[in-house]
């Protein structure tokens, strides 16, 4: 990242009629990262994306690309500009006249000289990367439930795409969301928008010590969604949980914190796509909280990928006779359950390890210190190599 921007508003406001809803707004985007604006529904977040694609101009203020403010670009730089973006509805993003393959050849169509063949291949490539093969032929009112036209995409498209691909590409991402913490783990920056206005611009680490009054119902909303996918105490959650914990401690009293990965989980996202890996994630989290938790453990995601667990009542030689359990048990059964929990098709190879490192820890000590010393001892305990099936 350069300390330049790629996009930065500078005071803008936006309003419809007697309503503000963008209230001198300035934010910064930066070239090649993830950024995620949250906040809850009807504060703008669609306003704000819609300013940077060019559907809607500011009241007041300015939105400077490179540095430069897009409102006096001519008309070639405008273009340009326009042809860089790529963008998906949140809503009405499909013809319904069209099927799902339709829907995605026609623009392939529309702006290639490709023949048939190679557009059929190219938009057959692409609905295999984004799971969804199995509704192909099927028009968007055939769509069950779950199976929207919105949804499958939000979720499988543009998460497979960001965690597969932005780290090969180094594209910029802009996503918005109000019900879909995962994205956290994908994210360098957040921004978030409450009542017309950001109130927070940082890393996701920085956002989950940040306090404003908007969060507390935010974060709830994120609560529910973590504990469901993983079983897991959220960042925030975690924290109180340990705060507590250690208060109620003897100064000399120590404890010991666990650090687990799942490594090459790009190689699952890559092989099976994100929804498998997220469900590879889920199915890890729930193994990890059933055998910690029954010993007094309780645990948390520190990314998308990493796990905490902290045994408050344990010293370092019990805690390492518990890890080696866990292990023994995760590499004779564990990484079977995984694959059934995670619902991966029998046939479906790939691999990936589980490491880990443990580390002491004293009372007052700043449970960062501890577990940097646990990450540094990390290593692999057990490895998924097919076929695990029994």
């Amino acid at each position: 990242m350069t300390n330049h921007p790629l996009i930065e508003f500078k005071d803008v406001t936006k309003r419809f009629g007697d309503r503000t809803i963008l209230s001198g707004v300035n934010l910064k985007i930066y070239d090649g990262e993830v950024t995620t604006i949250i906040g809850k529904s009807g504060t703008g977040k669609s306003v704000l994306l819609k300013h940077i694609i060019g559907l809607l101009r500011p009241d007041e203020g300015s939105i400077l690309f490179r540095g430069k403010p897009i409102r006096k670009m001519a008309k070639a730089e405008w273009n340009a500009y326009l042809g860089q973006i790529s963008y998906m509805f949140q809503n009405n993003a499909l013809f319904d006249s069209m099927t799902v393959f339709e829907n995605v050849a026609m623009p392939v169509r529309q702006t290639t000289k490709w023949s048939k063949k190679e557009i059929d291949e190219k938009v057959i490539a692409r609905i295999k990367q984004t799971e969804l093969t199995e509704v192909v032929d099927k028009y968007p009112s055939e769509l069950s439930g779950g199976m929207t036209g919105q949804d499958l995409i939000r979720r499988n498209a543009i998460l497979s795409m960001i965690a597969g691909y932005q780290k090969k590409l180094a594209f910029t991402a802009i996503l918005i969301s109000h019900d879909l913490p995962d994205v956290f783990f994908i994210s360098n920056r957040i921004l978030a928008l409450d009542e017309g206005k950001v109130v927070f611009q940082g890393t996701p680490e920085e956002f989950d010590d940040f306090r404003h009054p908007f969060v507390d119902e935010f974060v709830r909303s994120l609560e529910g969604f973590q504990e469901h996918l993983t079983g897991l105490y959220s960042n925030r959650s975690f924290k109180v949980r340990y705060q507590k914990q250690m208060s109620q401690r003897h100064p000399h009293d120590t404890f010991a914190l666990v650090t687990f990965a799942i490594d090459d989980l790009d190689l699952v996202d890559t092989t099976l796509g994100h929804k498998a890996s997220q469900e590879v994630i889920s199915a890890m989290g729930t193994y990890v909280n059933k055998h910690f938790g029954s010993v007094g453990g309780f645990s948390t995601r520190e990314s998308r990928e990493q796990f905490v667990i902290v045994l408050p009542f344990s010293d370092l030689n019990e805690a390492q006779r518990i890890l080696e359990d866990f292990a023994t048990d995760l590499r004779e059964e564990g990484l079977s359950d995984v694959q059934t929990s995670a619902q991966i098709p029998e046939g479906e190879c790939f691999a990936f390890s589980v490491s880990a490192g443990l580390a002491e820890g004293k009372r007052d000590e700043e449970i960062g210190s501890v577990l940097g010393r646990a990450k540094s001892q990390r290593k692999t305990i057990a490895r998924f190599q097919c076929p695990m099936r029994r």
